[in-house]
């Protein structure tokens, strides 16, 4: 059994929050990069060009590359071999958000009640926490702060078997075409299938984070469907911002679930293009 104390994991996600928010994963980076030497579009290359100089000048200056820091959202594999001693998981995790976003001059964006009284909390807690329990004796936690204007434009619905496959690709390209320029594209669309209503949103959720850009599914025949999807959405047009062009998506990724005979439930989360993460494993 590995004894961790509270007051490293507090440490740890304190400098997640910062870091995530002020450099942008390598991957996605490339992927900008790219995008932008495919474009002939010259307002979409203008585009490009000014969201690529603004992560350089988040890096440079130690800035939030957007001014929505996001919910706090966090992907915690804890090894059953680790005991956590001078306190309790979640309140350390709590405890750095409200440590990383003080002392990083982050945006706080939570409010106390949803619906009613929709007052701030004043310190971007709590946060939104996804708890698996793996073998080992180590704890990765993995952190995104996850935008609004983004998050606004997922969707879930509950399809049919008969839906098939056609189904889903109507299903996700309706979805990217009704966001429009509204997630700050080029997004990245993490599109979940099966087990639940619940299961298939986060297995969306997990597909936009826990896989770098390019990464295609395991299994060949949803690696084709990846493929389909990422070429009809740039069909769209909808493009860098909304402005027209090439480069609607920056990928599509998409996570499975076994499911009940009678159910097909599909989820698309969508990402923006400051598509921020960072893993750290204590």
């Amino acid at each position: 059994m590995r004894v961790i104390d509270a007051k490293e994991i507090v440490e740890a996600v304190a400098k997640l929050c910062m870091d995530a928010n002020y450099y942008l994963p390598e991957d996605v980076k490339k992927a900008l990069e790219e995008a932008r030497e495919r474009e002939d579009n010259q307002i979409a290359r203008q585009v490009l060009d000014e969201i690529i100089e603004n992560y350089k000048i988040a890096e440079r200056e130690k800035l939030p590359i957007c001014q929505d820091c996001g919910t706090s959202v966090f992907l915690i594999e804890l090894g059953q071999d680790v005991r956590i001693e001078n306190g309790y998981l979640y309140d350390a995790i709590n405890e750095g958000v409200r440590k990383g976003y003080s002392e990083g001059y982050l945006r706080k964006s939570m409010v106390y009640d949803p619906v009613i009284d929709r007052k701030n909390t004043g310190d971007n807690t709590p946060a939104v926490i996804h708890l698996d329990l793996v073998p080992g004796d180590k704890i990765k936690i993995t952190f995104c702060p996850k935008g609004g204007g983004s998050e606004n434009m997922s969707a879930i619905k509950m399809l049919s078997a008969a839906d098939g496959i056609e189904g889903v690709k109507r299903f996700v390209i309706e979805t990217v075409r009704k966001a429009g320029g509204n997630p700050c594209p080029p997004i990245i669309v993490g599109v979940g299938i099966g087990g639940t209503f619940e299961k298939a949103a986060f297995l969306a959720k997990k597909a936009v984070l826990r896989r770098p850009l390019g990464k295609h599914n395991e299994d060949e025949r949803f690696a084709r469907l990846e493929d389909e999807l990422l070429e009809e959405i740039n069909k769209l047009g909808i493009g860098p911002m909304g402005f027209g062009g090439k480069t609607t998506a920056l990928a599509v990724h998409i996570e499975t679930f076994p499911v009940h005979i009678a159910m097909m439930p599909v989820a698309v989360n969508i990402n923006c293009h400051a598509a921020r993460q960072k893993t750290v494993i204590i």
